[in-house]
């Protein structure tokens, strides 16, 4: 057996879990849960690790609903400020860990250094020694070293992970929660220097409960004692739920505001709502060089190092708020994917075109003599959708109610289509972005699909609505009403629903099917 990227990426997609088995663990719902921590102990303790190993990445925690993975990567790139580099004549240090979920194009994407996704080849390279370290363990324990002597797609890379950053000797590493934090894989951390607590709202409601007091509990649970730990402004429930957990474990819990310097500052994630997780990670990154005993200015956080203004200037995280251009079409790029991040990527798209849409029709100043607007035609808006495991009818719904009412008119897109995730007609899904936790018939049928198709149109029966097979074909569509319907002005796209649609999108754009 070779052992190259391709052939970890192969192996590790054995690993994933299908659709049959998820639907098993959404109807136990959270008795689950339970086990979930002593599993994933005994899972590092296979790779040859104990949990108390992990202290030494000094690793930085997050959990929250929306914004963990944003405000991770703010996190980051303020740190790797403080690595050698021209700018930085006196490091404190040499590498930076970034743990985050899910991918967008490959999975290599979801372990960095300093702000860079693992190599193929250094990726392959600690994949087959942690798999390698399972097999041994099992065939020690006279146990079979099939697929059972490995864990689930999501523990085997979070333990491919703290086996990386052991082996690259990192000096911090910051860790997103993938669901909850309570029972979550990456909460096998036993002393973070800090955690953080960022936006919460309802989502993974099978496992983590269908109340914001029940989330709020389960993402107080990366709160450990001795250690600080800081959060944004919560819904009130949430907050006396979050402050309750804290006293119980003996945690100070610092509630952020919004830092009034960042109106100054030009972040690298620019959308209005970046600036709550962006607040988070300025006093995030201060907690953790403050418990290295780093000095920081006497007026922090009113007066910012440089360094710290650096890295919220140069963040990049792909697939949030991010606009990429063809010609004739700018494409407008958020993976939002529940109700409280389809309104933010909503507002955010909003805010982006309202500047070049024409003035409402049948409106005109006072003063001013009325005119008739009926021949003014504006250029298309293209709406390109997916969701294929959440409801997703429930986010075309508040997409729409909330472009709708930000934009005051009742035809937000001119034309809309929703495909599968499915990423190129002919050749299928890039390994990478192979997913067997959906029902393929449904996929295949194109269910959803169809089914946002008859949503849409109930919403706005002038807009053109069409469904197509795969992302390829999606944006083939879109191009062909840019070049037949944009007489020359720049069309907008809003793509969103999915990270899997994003990433898939963003692979089609840059040719990867060729």
């Amino acid at each position: 057996m070779t052992r190259t990227y391709g052939d970890a990426v192969a192996a590790l997609n054995t690993l994933q879990t299908n659709a049959a088995a998820i639907d098993a663990v959404r109807k136990a719902g959270k008795s689950m849960n339970l086990q979930s921590i002593p599993e994933m102990t005994e899972w590092c303790r296979r790779a040859g690790y104990e949990p108390a190993d992990f202290d030494n990445l000094r690793p930085i925690h997050i959990a929250g609903t929306k914004g963990k993975g944003s405000t991770s990567a703010f996190i980051s790139s303020i740190l790797t400020q403080y690595i050698p580099s021209p700018s930085q004549p006196n490091p404190l240090f040499n590498k930076i860990g970034l743990y985050t979920s899910p991918h967008l194009r490959f999975v290599r994407e979801r372990i960095r250094i300093n702000n860079e996704p693992l190599s193929e080849e250094v990726f392959a390279k600690y994949f087959w020694e942690v798999w390698d370290k399972l097999e041994e363990s099992a065939r020690a324990k006279g146990e079979p070293t099939d697929k059972t002597a490995k864990p689930s797609y999501f523990r085997f890379l979070t333990v491919m992970a703290f086996h990386t950053y052991i082996r690259e000797n990192v000096d911090a590493a910051i860790i997103e929660c993938g669901v909850g934090g309570e029972y979550d894989s990456t909460n096998v951390i036993q002393q973070p220097s800090v955690t953080g607590i960022t936006n919460l709202g309802i989502d993974h409601v099978q496992l983590l409960g269908s109340t914001i007091e029940e989330i709020a509990w389960h993402k107080a649970g990366i709160m450990k004692e001795g250690t600080p730990a800081y959060t944004v402004p919560q819904l009130p429930a949430a907050q006396d739920v979050l402050e309750r957990r804290a006293v119980e474990k003996s945690v100070h819990l610092s509630t952020v505001q919004n830092n009034p310097l960042l109106q100054t500052i030009k972040l690298g994630l620019s959308a209005p709502f970046q600036h709550s997780n962006a607040s988070l990670a300025i006093m995030l990154a201060s907690a953790h060089l403050q418990s290295l005993s780093y000095p920081l200015p006497s007026l922090f956080p009113s007066d910012l190092p440089p360094e710290f203004i650096r890295g919220l200037e140069q963040v990049r995280w792909p697939g949030r708020c991010e606009i990429r251009r063809e010609k004739g079409i700018a494409w407008h790029l958020d993976s939002g994917h529940t109700l409280e991040s389809i309104h933010l990527a909503a507002s955010w798209f909003a805010s982006e075109i309202a500047p070049s849409l024409p003035p409402p029709q049948n409106q005109h100043h006072p003063s001013s003599p009325p005119t008739n607007n009926t021949n003014i035609k504006s250029p298309p808006c293209i709406l390109l959708f997916n969701q294929q495991t959440r409801d997703a009818p429930s986010l075309a719904r508040a997409l729409f109610s909330t472009l709708s009412t930000t934009l005051a008119t009742p035809h937000p897109f001119t034309h809309a289509v929703f495909c599968s995730n499915l990423t190129f007609q002919a050749s299928g899904y890039r390994p990478d972005l192979v997913s067997i936790n959906t029902d393929r018939q449904k996929v295949e049928g194109l269910e959803v699909q169809k089914g946002l198709r008859d949503t849409w149109g109930q919403l706005d029966g002038d807009c053109t609505v069409e469904v197509k097979g795969s992302i390829e074909e999606a944006v083939g569509w879109v191009r062909g009403v840019a070049e037949q319907e944009g007489k020359g002005t720049e069309v907008k796209c809003l793509v969103t629903g999915s990270v899997h649609l994003v990433g898939g999108f963003l692979e089609v754009l840059d040719g990867g099917g060729e």
